[in-house]
């Protein structure tokens, strides 16, 4: 039962997204966080990246079970039942919430608005096409997140990467729902590719990774960071260039080798660019 439960929580994207927040937590501190705020900080993002995935995959268990894609899934299979599931987002809260709190006060405070956003997304598909963004913000806080750990403060540095984040976040989950854009059109779902078209909706994604290139970069000049941080970030900028010529409106084949291994690699070398400008 708790491989399942990781499979419906994805927990593998936890793992990736991971660095993000600790780009925040290194930048905040200036070099290595104390291991306890380390600790608490990968808890906290587990449990928000938790309840999100879950509450997700609770409230769109009846689209799911219709389109082909995601019929297998958890729910609609009924391996995970829906007070399972509810379960599960109740004690990811629980978790996130008591590790903010452990972390420091401001950052307790401010864990009821960062669940507002985390849970609030699954819905926005129903009612706007940039449901894309409101993900790229909820992932985008994690930077920023990181940052209040260490410093107990908010600073333009962090915002300028939770940004770049964002755009990043925005861009590529964009590509990823281009092969939903029929199932969405028929279930009055809203997403970029199902209200302007394909070809368009990658060109949206274009544009915002390359204004999220832009933010990173800012993001280094805020933070004062080596020259080393600046090729680093230079490869994560052509990662994104390798994105979209593996992906376009004819061709989708290599969607999966773009979404997944691709953004895995740029969440890494984010974190690996912070640390050596720091550093070296």
């Amino acid at each position: 039962m708790i491989r399942t439960f990781l499979s419906l929580v994805k927990i593998e994207h936890t793992l990736f997204a991971l660095p993000l927040a600790l780009a925040g937590a290194v930048l905040g501190a200036g070099g290595l966080p104390a291991w306890k705020t380390l600790g608490l900080v990968a808890v906290a993002f587990a449990g928000a990246r938790a309840s999100a995935m879950a509450f997700n995959r609770l409230v769109d268990r009846h689209f799911d079970a219709r389109n082909p894609r995601t019929a297998a899934r958890e729910l609609p299979t009924g391996r995970v039942t829906p007070a399972q599931a509810g379960c599960l987002v109740a004690a990811s809260i629980v978790v996130f919430v008591g590790a903010a709190w452990a972390i420091n006060p401001l950052c307790g405070k401010l864990s009821p608005v960062a669940l507002v956003v985390l849970l609030g997304y699954s819905y926005t598909k129903r009612f706007t096409m940039f449901s894309h963004y409101v993900l790229g913000l909820a992932l985008g806080m994690a930077p920023v997140a990181g940052w209040l750990a260490v410093t107990g403060r908010l600073a333009l540095t962090p915002l300028c990467l939770g940004a770049g984040v964002a755009l990043w976040t925005a861009g590529f989950d964009t590509l990823y729902a281009c092969q939903d854009v029929e199932f969405d059109r028929r279930t009055n779902l809203h997403s970029l590719p199902a209200c302007l078209g394909t070809a368009r909706a990658m060109g949206w994604s274009r544009a915002s990774h390359a204004l999220s290139f832009l933010f990173f970069v800012g993001a280094g000049v805020l933070a004062r960071l080596g020259w080393c941080f600046y090729p680093l970030i230079a490869l994560t900028g052509l990662m994104l260039v390798w994105e979209h010529r593996l992906v376009g409106p004819a061709d989708q084949s290599r969607l999966d080798l773009a979404f997944f291994r691709i953004n895995s690699l740029v969440s890494a070398t984010i974190l690996l660019a912070v640390s050596a400008g720091l550093w070296l």
